[in-house]
This record gives C-alpha cells, sequence and structure tokens, in this order.
C-alpha cells in the first residue's frame, strides 16, 4: 500500500536458480556419462583380456605343436644322414670290393651280408684266384670258405663264402 510499484509475484525459479540447476544437471549429465563411458572400457577390457588368454592358450598348444615337429623332423633328419652314411660307405665298400677283384677273375654275383661277403664268379684256374682274390680275402675277413666247379671250356665257376668273427669288435657293426 504504501509502495509506489506494483508487487510482482514471487517464484521459486529465479535466474539465479535455474543457473544452479542447470549447472547441477550438466555436471550430473558429465559424471554419469563418464561413469558408463567407464564401465563400457572395464568391460571392453574384460573381453580384451578373455581374448588375448584364448590366443595366448592357442599359441602354447601351437609352440608345443610345432616343438614336436620340429622333433620329429629332427629324428627323420638324423635318420637320413644315418642311411646316408651307411650308404656311403657301404658304396666306398663296394668300390673297394671291385677294386680288390683282379682283371682276371669275373664277378657274377655279390652278397654283401652284416658280418660277411659271399662272391660268386669265374677264374681261369685255382692258383689266379689264390693269389689274386684270396690271399686279400683272408687279410680282411677271418673265415673264409670257397668251392670250385669246373666249367665246360676249362675255367672254374666259384663260391667264395667270408666271414667276420662276430667276437671282433673292431669289424662289428652295431646298426
Amino acid at each position: 500500500m504504501y509502495s509506489y510499484i506494483k508487487p510482482t509475484k514471487k517464484t521459486p525459479l529465479t535466474k539465479d536458480v535455474f543457473l544452479i540447476v542447470t549447472f547441477f544437471s550438466i555436471s550430473f549429465f558429465m559424471l554419469f556419462s563418464t561413469y558408463g563411458f567407464l564401465l563400457y572400457k572395464d568391460y571392453k577390457f574384460k573381453k580384451d583380456i578373455a581374448s588375448f588368454k584364448q590366443q595366448q592358450q592357442e599359441l602354447a598348444n601351437n609352440i608345443t605343436n610345432m616343438k614336436e615337429s620340429i622333433k620329429i623332423i629332427e629324428e627323420d633328419a638324423n635318420f637320413a644322414q644315418k642311411i646316408y652314411t651307411t650308404n656311403g660307405v657301404l658304396k666306398d665298400s663296394i668300390d673297394n670290393l671291385f677294386d680288390l677283384v683282379p682283371d682276371h677273375i669275373t664277378l657274377s654275383k655279390a652278397q654283401i651280408l652284416k658280418n660277411g661277403l659271399i662272391l660268386y664268379g669265374i677264374t681261369p684256374n685255382k692258383e689266379v684266384y689264390e693269389y689274386m682274390l684270396e690271399a686279400p680275402l683272408k687279410s680282411i675277413f677271418t673265415k673264409n670258405y670257397t668251392s670250385f666247379f669246373q666249367l665246360d671250356n676249362g675255367w672254374l665257376q666259384f663260391v667264395s663264402t667270408n666271414y667276420l668273427d662276430k667276437n671282433d669288435e673292431e669289424y662289428v657293426d652295431e646298426n
């Protein structure tokens, strides 16, 4: 009544309250957004960890399989090398055998045994065989047996069986 202006109604939503409510709303929105983002990242990290553990297990299994494969391949390589070495020794033995046989004697068959050698062949006479082939064979083998058969043309067919003594450690091959 005593005022010159007309009083206005006061509401609880003033500019200051509106500003405070807006500020708190934005702050809560940012807090909840950050919390949601962190929950999502935590879920993604857990999922990634599970995936990495599965990959790690698969890689460990692959490494184990590869080690087994490498072991098998190494065994095969060693076996192949052993065969190659054995074949080389056998080839050298055969070369030495043919170098041992003189020109006057013709071999028709040779059987190489583990601890022996059997030769089949033709010789002009017994003396040529004894001096040119039997003597070198006796220096190599511990037991020598020879059988001769007369042929129609006067030459002799022979079968020479030569063995190494099994107790002779120097000549016994463990393979």
